[in-house]
């Protein structure tokens, strides 16, 4: 997986009014946990972070804080619930021996059997949690999609990926093809259709027979 440099500031003051002064100044407070020990409390520029959270990449971080590297992940991210901004990053320090969880992007490839069909393709997911050891994670997770028919899909149980492991509901769906309207709606009207031409025959029937009976 790709990694992204991100330099921080070692933070004295935790209080609430010096965390606002840090918001107030396009600073981030942040905390780095893990690692047997204590948690470190540190500030990132609020520009630093447009690269990895306003993209549908994931990332490592190689965090450089006062001359110390710590290679982590990102784990929780909290916005402002009006103009969705950030004000908090958690960052979880790296064990090359200990798995960490991460949500990977999916990315499809092939033209799908049901498409000629008539169908489409519907993407539930576009990432999917996994967990396993940080040399192990991938960029994404690719899907070839080529023989789904329509009213088939991919779910969370099928997918297949040495050294990962998936923590989404095994039968929950990543992607499926599934009938358009227009299909659907040529399928009951042809349906109708014919269910008209067999009543129009079976009503014919009886007036047939009555002929024949006064012929007789």
């Amino acid at each position: 997986m790709k990694t992204v440099k991100i330099e921080g500031t070692k933070r004295t003051a935790l209080g609430k009014k010096d965390t606002k002064k840090l918001r107030d100044n396009n600073l981030i407070p942040c905390v780095i946990y893990g690692g047997n020990v204590e948690p470190a409390h540190i500030s990132i520029k609020a520009a630093d972070f447009r690269k990895v959270i306003y993209t549908p990449n994931v990332y490592l971080i190689d965090l450089e804080v006062e001359g110390e590297k710590i290679e982590a992940s990102i784990q929780d991210i909290q916005f402002h619930p009006v103009d969705d901004k950030v004000m908090h990053v958690d960052f979880l320090r790296i064990d090359e021996k200990k798995p960490i969880k991460m949500e990977i992007p999916v990315k499809l490839e092939g033209f799908a059997a049901g498409l000629r069909a008539g169908g489409k393709v519907n993407q539930n997911l576009r990432k999917v949690k996994t967990k396993g050891l940080a040399k192990y994670m991938p960029d994404h997770l690719t899907l070839n999609i080529e023989k789904l028919e329509i009213g088939q899909s991919i779910k969370i149980e099928d997918l297949n990926f040495e050294h990962l492991e998936f923590l989404n509901p095994k039968s929950v769906p990543v992607v499926s093809i599934v009938v358009t309207r227009a299909v659907a709606t040529d399928t009951v009207a042809t349906a109708a259709v014919g269910e008209g031409e067999a009543a129009t025959e079976g009503e014919a029937a009886p007036e047939t027979d009555a002929k024949e009976a006064e012929k007789k």
